[in-house]
């Protein structure tokens, strides 16, 4: 991952660059990584703007060749980097790390990193994937109290260029893992690292707030909710997390 390294000082959005990449005659290889100091037009889960403050985080889009990988399956795209980040964060010492479905990762309370995964498919094939990433690194200030930084969790700076090499070799380690069909263990790991799993809270879906506890995923990778004695199940944006 990263041996094709494409680095811009500012960029409207690196998911939007990749994809041109992707469409060029001769499209760039998979572990192709966009990455910049600045970027414009980021875009979250929900088509939310991701914010950033230049220069202090990880603001990258890598490029993937998934067609080993079922249509059916594709959620374990999701799984695989969200564990790659979890990974990546627990080997730096900050151990309160959750994966809050379908792809953010919280230290403690916290948002720490959210992702991005936009496919492209050939027939009943997986063409092409690319994966955006905002990792918080050294930022120390943010406009909303329900974010942070491994900086802020460790009080210390790290230097971006080191930390890149760590961090795409655990997606890397990861991915492989996905590649060799480890979706089992891939699965397991992730429940392990679920954000509110078998907690009772408040969510809302239809523009209506219910109690419900997370009880896993199912095969598709949808969101299983107990609601009373009943059980429920949520694509990505058919539910929230209120409290």
């Amino acid at each position: 991952m990263g041996k094709n390294l494409v680095f811009m000082p500012n960029c409207h959005s690196t998911n939007t660059f990749a994809w041109e990449l992707c469409q060029e005659s001769t499209p760039a290889a998979e572990g192709t990584v966009v990455i910049t100091d600045s970027q414009g037009e980021g875009r979250g889960q929900r088509g939310k703007s991701w914010i950033t403050e230049p220069g202090k985080n990880f603001t990258f889009s890598l490029i993937l060749t998934p067609g080993f990988l079922a249509i059916n399956d594709q959620f374990y795209l999701n799984i695989f980097v969200a564990l790659a980040i979890e990974d990546y964060l627990r080997q730096k010492g900050c151990t309160d790390v959750r994966i809050k479905w379908p792809n953010d990762v919280y230290a403690g309370e916290k948002k720490i990193c959210g992702i991005l995964i936009e496919n492209q498919l050939r027939g009943n094939q997986l063409a092409s994937t690319v994966i955006g990433i905002g990792l918080n690194i050294n930022q120390r200030r943010f406009e909303v109290e329900s974010a942070t930084s491994l900086g802020l969790v460790l009080d210390r700076e790290f230097s971006l260029e080191e930390e890149l090499e760590i961090l795409l070799g655990r997606i890397e380690a990861r991915f492989l893992q996905l590649r060799h069909g480890e979706l089992g263990r891939l699965k397991e790991d992730y429940l392990r690292s679920m954000y509110w799993l078998n907690e009772m809270h408040t969510f809302r879906s239809n523009g209506r707030d219910f109690v419900g506890t997370i009880c896993g995923l199912d095969q598709s990778g949808r969101l299983r909710v107990a609601v009373g004695k009943a059980e429920k199940v949520f694509g990505t944006r058919e539910i929230s997390y209120i409290r």
